[in-house]
């Protein structure tokens, strides 16, 4: 058991922790949560002895075998996979003893290290190395490849993998998932799972969170506040404390309400079952929890577009690639306003390569790249970093972009990304990663883009903006093509799927679950093995089935999309009958009769249309359940 009390912690001048206590029982999996700046990291460091606490003690590290993921590597030219198995220090010490010991004739004293090798399972460790490489997303034969050829991102997944090789009883990760893809972190997922010492992690990822923890520490006030269960029992509990606590109310109101319009918005748009019915869950349960999130210092959304097309993108027959090496071949792809759509595939697929060909900075090897007349794209990936102009302010830098915009108007933005006060007017340099991020998306965000085109936006930020981002990319009215890691994100904002696999992409007909458990059978070595061939006569009864399978769910579709566009029309109207009503000469005395026979008008509308939602609700379980019993037929 390890113990922290009265635990208080200053870097610098400024107080993270004061009177801070927490106990973590062995085995637990916790996840170390709050706002950037609040401590988390700090409170590693505390543990692993490279800060020590201002006041307070610290009791049980004595004895347990440490391993945390290290934030920077050093210049090696060492082999990544030597890297990795080096890992384990007893194995490292080991094997460089008994390279000595050989060099120098010490024969008995090597035989007995060949035996200490065999005990702790030393052969066996460059094979493990390379597992922990190929689960991470590293391509075959990269462990032979010295470490000093990887750029940054690629350096802390080996970090990683050297932290995963280490036998530990306390393992400290710090944002593991920061420079994965989903492929890497659903890997992850499952190796965390099966570890059966105690888990320390800091983590950004909600549903990575919600699969590995099952204890919830949150850095609030200066103390450590700890919650049992995961991330999302976590925002129940809070909500629930909050909810009670009046100022709060008014707040919690606004939000669920805002949450209430993105579910009418979005029940008869959803065109898949599968997809339609979760997300409209977790829409629920975003309403329940909304008071769990009152505080965030992030309220921001997407200002509307001035003009769109439609459409606005188009990809067709494009082959895609550098230096007419292609990577991808016969893509076709149509941009809409309102289109909603994740990519998946594990690195290396091309999904960053169809990206860069979107946005026009890659040239395509074949086919055509067709934008609308007013397509205006926001691109958001870690170069937008990078290429942030340290010695400037915010508040210049967004000016730079609208030099026609306000100051005040400027700074009322800024705020909702939360940089208020000096930070505003000072240089950029001194920020830390996630205040870079969230500043480079806002100077995505500022410009206006019909088609925001975003790669991980999510790394290096924390749980409350990650929130905030959910929010304003639901209410946004162009469309989005997603990349990340983050399910949470993907499930709650996209409605379509494509598959970057093969050199192909491909609609993705299955939800975000389906595509983990198939994710997750790859790295097991468990996928369904293909069918085999049936005889001629079994082909054509299947196709004569097949046929009368779409036959009787064809009524049923039909149904469902004159719905959709009932339920269209009724909205279209409502939102008319709405203007109206924002007349404030229509509340003048003279105008009573009108103004009452509008309401009227109104609460019939309101009444329709959620007949018509109840109805589409119905046909869309009656379609999932007929569509099962057809794939089992």
């Amino acid at each position: 058991m390890i113990i922290l009390r009265d635990i208080e912690l200053r870097r610098g001048s400024k107080l993270l922790l004061q009177e801070a206590d927490l106990t973590i029982q062995p085995g637990q999996r916790i996840a170390l949560i709050g706002a950037n700046g609040s401590g988390k990291s700090s409170l590693l460091a505390l543990l692993l002895g490279q800060l020590p606490p201002d006041t307070g003690d610290i009791e049980g590290l004595e004895g347990l075998r440490l391993a945390h993921m290290a934030q920077e590597v050093e210049t090696t030219h060492l082999p990544a996979a030597e890297y990795v198995w080096r890992g384990d220090s007893q194995l490292a010490r080991l094997s460089d003893e008994l390279q000595a010991a050989e060099a120098s004739g010490a024969f008995e004293t090597a035989a007995a290290l060949h035996s200490q090798l065999e005990a702790i399972d030393g052969y066996d460790g460059p094979r493990r190395a390379e597992v922990l490489l190929d689960g991470l997303g590293f391509a075959p034969g990269a462990g032979q490849r010295p470490v000093s050829d990887f750029s940054g991102g690629w350096r802390i997944r080996l970090n990683l993998a050297r932290a995963l090789m280490a036998p530990s009883d306390l393992l400290l990760l710090d944002e593991p998932t920061n420079h994965l893809d989903l492929d890497a972190t659903v890997w992850l997922q499952q190796w965390l799972q099966q570890y059966a010492g105690t888990l320390l992690m800091i983590s950004h990822d909600r549903d990575f969170i919600d699969a590995t923890c099952e204890r919830i520490v949150h850095i609030e006030g200066r103390q450590l506040v700890s919650y049992r269960g995961n991330y999302s029992e976590f925002e129940t509990q809070r909500a629930e404390r909050f909810a009670q606590q009046q100022a709060a109310f008014d707040k919690q109101q606004r939000r669920i309400a805002e949450i209430d319009s993105f579910v009418r918005r979005f029940r008869y748009k959803a065109s898949k079952a599968k997809q339609a019915q979760s997300r409209l869950k977790e829409l629920e349960r975003m309403q329940a929890v909304a008071p769990a999130h009152f505080d965030s210092s992030f309220d921001f959304s997407f200002p509307p577009p001035e003009k769109t097309s439609d459409p606005l993108l188009q990809l067709s027959q494009a082959t895609l690639g550098y230096s007419g090496s292609p990577i991808l071949s016969g893509v076709d792809v149509i941009l809409r306003p309102g289109s909603r759509i994740g990519l998946l595939g594990r690195n290396g697929a091309g999904k960053s390569t169809l990206l860069k060909s979107l946005v026009g900075e890659l040239p395509l090897l074949g086919g055509s790249r067709t934008p609308g007349e007013h397509c205006h794209i926001g691109y958001f990936d870690q170069q937008q970093m990078e290429a942030l102009d340290l010695d400037a302010s915010p508040l210049l830098m967004l000016q730079r972009l609208r030099p026609q915009a306000r100051e005040q108007e400027i700074l009322n933005f800024l705020g909702g990304f939360d940089f208020r006060g000096e930070v505003t007017s000072s240089a950029v340099r001194p920020l830390s990663g996630g205040e870079k991020a969230r500043l480079a998306l806002s100077m995505v965000v500022w410009q206006r883009p019909n088609l925001l085109v975003l790669d991980e936006p999510t790394n290096h930020l924390d749980l409350e903006m990650r929130h905030a981002i959910e929010l304003a990319l639901q209410d946004y009215p162009g469309a989005v093509v997603l990349v990340s890691h983050d399910r949470h994100l993907l499930r709650n904002t996209i409605d379509d799927l494509l598959l970057v696999h093969d050199g192909r992409v491909e609609e993705y007909r299955d939800d975000l679950s389906a595509y983990e458990k198939w994710v997750a059978s790859r790295f097991r070595g468990t996928q369904p093995a293909a069918e085999t061939a049936a005889p001629e006569s079994s082909r054509k009864a299947q196709r004569q089935q097949a046929a009368a399978d779409r036959e009787r769910l064809r009524p049923l579709k039909k149904s469902i999309a004159n719905t959709e566009q009932a339920m269209e029309k009724l909205q279209a109207t409502l939102a008319a009958l709405q203007e109206r009503l924002g007349d404030t000469d229509l509340y003048s005395e003279g105008r009573k009769e009108e103004l009452a026979s509008l309401l009227r008008q109104e609460g019939e509308l309101r009444q329709q249309l959620e007949q018509l939602e109840e109805q589409w609700l119905e046909m869309q379980d009656e379609l999932e359940a007929l569509s099962t019993a057809t794939s089992a037929n």
